[in-house]
């Protein structure tokens, strides 16, 4: 005979990791080479000067300095130090 499963089994018991996406380093603060400046899905910040964009549209610094947003917030920017480049040349 055919019978309902007893309680303690759920159908909707599941949930995703969350992705920890958003803007890691805001306006005006430091960062160095590397440093992921924001984690996004798709281009709602789109890449300016001194800042590349990976693979999965994360923005991240590619010198040593500070952040600067413009057109609205959407364009990201780091500005060179001068301490970095006063090394470099």
């Amino acid at each position: 005979m055919a019978h309902k499963k007893g309680q303690g089994s759920v159908k909707n018991g599941r949930d995703s990791v969350s992705k920890r996406l958003g803007v890691k380093k805001f306006g005006s603060q430091a960062v160095i080479a590397g440093n992921i400046i924001i984690r996004q899905r798709g281009t709602k910040f789109l890449p300016g000067r001194n800042v590349g964009l990976g693979r999965d549209y994360t923005i991240f610094a590619l010198v040593d300095g500070t952040v600067r947003f413009d057109r609205n917030g959407r364009r990201v920017n780091v500005d060179a130090s001068a301490v970095a480049t006063a090394s470099a040349s």
